[in-house]
């Protein structure tokens, strides 16, 4: 069996990687529209996200729990975090289970923010939903669709997890390791 990719790729193996790249792609034109849409509102996609995990948890959360949920690096979301502070748009509160690692809190303004992105986004999905149903697919199709990547996730961070024994691994002759910093976990450079 010859596959896309590899040689010894299977079907089903070919057919997940081809996903994961048109994923990619998902990711890089989403922050770019995502970008486009928040920006007459001050927002950048990756300060719209970390208002979205504050909001969505319904409750101040450490830098490293917003960093873990959203799958980015404890650094990144500091950075962004520390800008949209400097802007009033999140402010900090004891932690009464960590004296140093600070509750990250949306204030009045950053809710504000958060609430009249949502509105952007809505009008936004809206019309990209009914240009899906359009060509032909359905809510089903968009619910199975979330299910698979739920899915994948949960492997992928079941994998990556301290003491898992299996996880993403190279073949032995898969050629060098990448070098320091490629192919690494990043925010949106703009913060």
């Amino acid at each position: 069996m010859s596959g896309r990719f590899h040689e010894t790729q299977t079907p089903e193996g070919d057919a997940l990687t081809a996903l994961m790249l048109e994923t990619f792609r998902l990711n890089g034109r989403l922050l770019a529209a995502g970008d486009r849409l928040v920006a007459p509102i001050g927002l950048t996609s990756a300060r719209w996200q970390v208002l979205g995990a504050i909001a969505m948890a319904g409750r101040g959360a450490p830098v490293a729990h917003i960093a873990r949920d959203m799958g980015l690096t404890r650094q990144s979301v500091q950075r962004v975090v520390d800008v949209m502070a400097a802007e009033g748009l999140v402010g900090f509160a004891a932690n009464p289970h960590h004296r140093r690692a600070k509750l990250v809190v949306l204030t009045a303004h950053g809710r504000a923010t958060y609430d009249a992105a949502i509105l952007r986004h809505v009008g936004w999905s809206n019309g990209l939903a009914d240009g899906l149903v359009a060509d032909g697919l359905s809510a089903n199709d968009i619910v199975g669709a979330t299910a698979l990547m739920r899915t994948l996730v949960a492997r992928l961070e079941a994998a990556l997890a301290p003491g898992a024994e299996t996880g993403p691994q190279a073949e032995p002759d898969a050629g060098p390791e990448p070098s320091p910093g490629a192919g690494g976990e990043a925010a949106p450079s703009t913060a």
